[in-house]
Order: structure tokens, then C-alpha cells, then sequence
């Protein structure tokens, strides 16, 4: 397994995002402890969110940057429309379909636009290029999400996880 599919997938730089994830109810996954701002459900939407814009324009879909932050997380009603279960499925599919497009030395190389804020110009980046800036984008969240389980009281997993 290569570096930058253990970042997207692995345990590179932490506990695997199938550890950080495990064993977790839809009810907890709700739950916002303290002043959080959101709740695990709502940090792992957001990975999913971004992940399928990275995927889609790796596969050179233009797929437009969001308007304001707040587009990358999820509404009541997205809430409502997709259980923890399938989210969780949905993350994982993505990740999958990222680390497959790590396979290929030429697609890493291969050019891409990617649509930036409103108002900036589109970059051109490398697929690896972008697959790095996901694989950085999901470890930040999945390192709050580590901290949501620990102020909930439920870090580590049962598999285990870091816990310093």
C-alpha cells in the first residue's frame, strides 16, 4: 500500500478512519458535547461532502466550489434523509474510489481543474495534487471527530486508537 493510500485510508498518521469511525450509534453520532460546533454525524457529512467534489473533479467533472461554508455541512433534512449507516458507507465508498485513482502513476500526473471560491480563479492542480490536499482535509476532520468520541467518552474504539 503506497503512502497516499494510507493517508486516505490507513493508520499514516493516526488510528485508521475504520477505528475512528466504529462502533457508533445513530444516536450518538448526533450528539454535540459542550460548545462543539458539530456533531460526528455532521463532521464525517462534511468529509463526504468534500470528498465527492475531489472526486468529481479528478474525473474532470467541474463540479462548482460551494458559495459559503456552510454549503459543506449538512441541513436538518440532509440529516433526516441519510442514516448513520449509509453515511458511513457513502465515506467509505469514496475513500475507496480515491485510493484506487492512487493506483495509476500516469492518472496521478494527469492535470485537473478545480474550481476555487467564488470570485478566484480556477486552479490546475495534479490528481496526487489533490488526492494530497483530501487525504489532509479528511485527517483534520477525522481528528475532530477523535475528539468528539473522547468529550462523548467514547475513545478509543474497541480496536483500538491512540490516546494521548
Amino acid at each position: 500500500m503506497s503512502e497516499l493510500e494510507q493517508i486516505l485510508l490507513g493508520d499514516a498518521y493516526a488510528a485508521s478512519p475504520s477505528h475512528i469511525l466504529e462502533g457508533l450509534s445513530e444516536e450518538l453520532v448526533h450528539r454535540k458535547p459542550g460548545l462543539a460546533p458539530h456533531s460526528i454525524y455532521e463532521e464525517l457529512w462534511h468529509v463526504a461532502f468534500w470528498q465527492q467534489i475531489t472526486l468529481d473533479w479528478i474525473n474532470c467533472r467541474e463540479t462548482p466550489f460551494p458559495a459559503s461554508p456552510s454549503d459543506g455541512f449538512p441541513t436538518v433534512q440532509d440529516m433526516e434523509l441519510e442514516s448513520w449507516s449509509a453515511l458511513y458507507r457513502r465515506f467509505f465508498q469514496g475513500a475507496s474510489e480515491a485510493v484506487e485513482a492512487t493506483r495509476s502513476e500516469q492518472r496521478l500526473n494527469q492535470i485537473v481543474r478545480c474550481p476555487s471560491r467564488p470570485g478566484m480563479p480556477v486552479r490546475e492542480m495534479s490528481v496526487r495534487d489533490q488526492l494530497e490536499n483530501m487525504g489532509a482535509h479528511n485527517a483534520y476532520h477525522l481528528g475532530r471527530i477523535v475528539l468528539l468520541r473522547q468529550l462523548l467518552g467514547v475513545w478509543p474504539p474497541k480496536s483500538g486508537g491512540f490516546s494521548w
